[in-house]
């Protein structure tokens, strides 16, 4: 599996793990989701998702373009094996992206949660803290 920029594969653990660095804006995004669609086309092989945000120095999405995002991967994954994806933020200015997400993939096979805490993450996916550090 060819792996997008700041996205790391724990086997071990089935963990996919996003750490964009820099300026989230549509064509991260649309990469990032190109690489989902994909694999999601042949496999459900990684069920737990990781997106760490401490990386990101700015955040340029408009609401238009994450209510669409999450639709689509809401109306991607109906009949399909439930993903637990959990999402850090340090920075509270982000969060409102990731909470819409959340909100618009409530009740579908997507379990949207987030968090300020790594250690609650991990909790939450039951892997090691540490298996949440990208490489």
């Amino acid at each position: 599996m060819k792996l997008p920029p700041d996205t790391y594969f724990r086997s071990e653990y089935q963990l996919l793990l996003w750490k964009p660095r820099g300026v989230l804006n549509e064509k991260v995004v649309n990469q990032f989701i190109g690489f989902l669609r994909e694999e999601e086309a042949t496999a459900d092989a990684h069920r737990l998702r990781f997106a760490d945000t401490s990386e990101l120095d700015a955040v340029e999405l408009n609401f238009r373009y994450v209510f669409h995002i999450a639709l689509h991967r809401r109306m991607t994954r109906a009949g399909r094996p439930v993903i637990k994806s959990a999402c850090y933020f340090e920075n509270p200015g982000f969060e409102h992206y990731f909470k819409l997400h959340a909100m618009l993939t409530n009740h579908s096979p997507l379990k949207v949660k987030l968090f300020e805490d790594r250690g609650a993450a991990a909790t939450w996916l039951k892997v090691p803290v540490d298996s949440l550090q990208a490489p």
